[in-house]
């Protein structure tokens, strides 16, 4: 059976300012979802699942959508601020829905077989998803999920500060967790972040961290439903509390219920946290396709 790639492009973006989900970033105007997509159906993906939000339906589909369709099996599904809430007799008073692992969550219904998720405005390269669709295919299983994990050093912007899961890693590549941290910078002496007293901690240049690009059985979305009920009902009072992917990674590894096969890139990832970010993405993609890594026209 063929694996699944579900992209999380449901994010308000309000850094960057407008809707980078589908901003075009290639030489072409692609978005780059667009060369994840091409890169994933490269290495055996069969289905393409977009989590969005109901009011950037029609200049997704215009936009990005339409060109897939004809590639690929296809599925839309809504991360709104009440979805996976039913429930919930009376819903919590929210600006933004609850994080990326609700953004998994509203999924469920769409998904019967192993799984990918990526961020739809990250670039994470063709071996990436080479790596992880023979993962999806050959290993994936109830009690073992994976995950791609990149150097530090090849994932920061020059224009701020990045939040990073960062892995610790046990034997035989296995994870043993996750930990976000926010505030991660390049300085003169080093990369370090910075907590929530103010105080830097340095972090090295090798150290591997998440970016969302995770393999999953489908089994997950039971045990994800399980624990995104409890923290809604743990966090009804705190409109800003998240659900995050790496929490459900996390709450299963420490009960013992998976284990969790890291898979290492050595590169380059590119994104746009920031509106300054466009011009060196736009500059990567355009080097690639003149190299031949891509097409001209992708789809």
């Amino acid at each position: 059976m063929k694996p699944t790639l579900l992209i999380l492009a449901a994010g308000i973006g309000s850094r960057y300012g407008g809707l980078k989900q589908v901003d075009g970033m290639g030489p072409n105007g692609e978005a780059i979802l667009e060369f994840s997509i091409f890169d994933a159906l490269r290495a055996g993906f069969g289905k393409i699942v977009f989590v969005i939000r109901k009011d950037i339906e029609k200049p997704f589909r215009e936009k990005v959508g339409r060109k897939i369709e004809a590639h690929a099996e296809v599925e839309y599904v809504f991360q709104e601020l009440d979805s996976e809430l039913d429930w919930l007799p009376e819903k919590p008073d929210r600006q933004k829905p609850w994080g990326t692992g609700h953004a998994v969550l509203c999924a469920r219904h769409a998904i019967h077989e192993p799984f990918a998720t990526i961020n739809a405005d990250d670039f994470y390269g063709a071996d990436a998803f080479l790596q992880l669709g023979r993962f999806l295919q050959h290993d994936c299983t109830p009690q073992r999920y994976g995950m791609v994990a990149y150097q530090l050093a090849n994932t920061l912007s020059e224009n701020g500060a990045v939040s990073r899961g960062v892995c610790s890693i046990k034997e035989d590549n296995l994870l043993n967790d996750v930990v976000e941290r926010t505030k991660i910078e390049r300085y003169p002496d080093g990369i370090a972040f910075t907590d929530d007293a103010g105080n830097q901690h340095a972090l090295p240049d090798t150290m591997p961290v998440s970016m969302n690009l995770w393999g999953f059985h489908h089994s997950m979305f039971d045990e994800a439903d399980a624990m995104f009920r409890q923290f809604v009902h743990n966090n009804l009072e705190n409109p800003k509390a998240e659900f995050y992917i790496p929490t459900v990674v996390n709450n299963l590894l420490i009960a013992g219920k998976i284990d969790l096969q890291v898979l290492h890139s050595d590169a380059q990832w590119y994104g746009v946290t920031y509106p300054d970010d466009k011009t060196t993405v736009q500059n990567a993609l355009s080097d690639m396709v003149k190299n031949g890594h891509y097409p001209a026209k992708l789809f």
